[in-house]
């Protein structure tokens, strides 16, 4: 068995499918997994809800919706419009998972619009569309989760790029209902981390906890730059000790796109994962259970 709060976040055996993934997540001995959208849309709701009720895991979040930084516009209304289906897909898919599956949808921001050079503007317009969705994710049961992404993916992914910039969008609606993502790809830099955990903690803000590793050189596309948790230059101790005195008891996942990671049999990465776990995450969690539900 691997460690009870570990989940396996789908993206790090992109390449199965989500009959697939959740077949060896469960043989590797994993309790919960991270779905991905895109995977449960191939088979179907209905179909994923059974494949999900059936293979006995929690379902730890959703990857993914947000996007919101276009302009007023069609864009922006077919945003608007794929995140309620997004909270759709995740209220269905915790619904199906196991005792203690979370109703998480991980939002990432969205980058700045062509042309644009107005990253406050920007900011500005993903606050404007959680006040859009968040009457829409309470009654589905549903936690809106912004994950700040390291400032390299600014420009055209996530204008939100540290966790206090993320709870300062999160701060006029309600904690149940927008929270934050805490993940130690995009955030082990920033000198205010471990108090900004704190806040979100004192909040009732933390929706999810991720970990991978950084390590250097970066490949060409620094979307695929992530490792295995102790291969690389992060210090879990601190964020993962901050995490746990903020009271976060739920799954904690290991999230990794890595073009050799996902090059390489699924079950062999499951073990690794749990393996990188177990030594440089797991020793600092404390022991509490994953809490039964929402």
């Amino acid at each position: 068995m691997t460690h009870p709060r570990l989940s396996l976040n789908q993206a790090t055996i992109k390449y199965a499918d989500l009959e697939t993934a959740l077949r060896v997540t469960a043989d590797a001995g994993y309790q919960s997994i991270g779905l991905w959208r895109e995977p449960v849309q191939e088979v179907g709701l209905d179909a994923a809800a059974a494949l999900v009720r059936d293979s006995g895991l929690r379902v730890s979040s959703m990857c993914r919706g947000g996007f919101f930084t276009p302009l007023e516009g069609p864009e922006r209304r077919r945003a608007i419009d794929d995140n309620r289906a997004a909270i759709d897909e995740t209220a269905a898919m915790a619904g199906a998972g196991a005792a203690g599956s979370r109703p998480v949808l991980v939002l990432v921001a969205g980058g700045l619009p062509d042309g644009s050079r107005d990253l406050i503007g920007a900011r500005e317009r993903v606050g404007e569309a959680l006040g859009e969705l968040v009457d829409y994710a309470a009654s589905a049961g549903v936690q809106l989760a912004i994950e700040p992404l390291h400032p390299m993916y600014a420009s055209d992914r996530a204008v939100v790029s540290t966790l206090g910039q993320a709870l300062d969008i999160a701060e006029p609606f309600p904690a149940e209902t927008v929270g934050v993502v805490v993940d130690t790809f995009h955030v082990w830099w920033d000198p205010e981390v471990l108090t900004q955990i704190e806040r979100a903690g004192a909040a009732g803000r933390i929706a999810s906890y991720q970990v991978c590793d950084w390590a250097t050189p970066l490949p060409a596309d620094v979307l695929l730059s992530r490792h295995y948790p102790g291969d690389g230059v992060i210090d879990f101790e601190p964020m993962t000790r901050a995490v746990a005195a903020a009271g976060y008891t739920d799954d904690v996942e290991v999230e990794i796109f890595n073009q050799e990671i996902w090059d390489t049999d699924a079950a062999a990465v499951a073990a690794q994962t749990a393996s990188g776990f177990e030594t440089a995450v797991a020793p600092y969690l404390q022991t509490a259970p994953v809490s039964a539900g929402r």
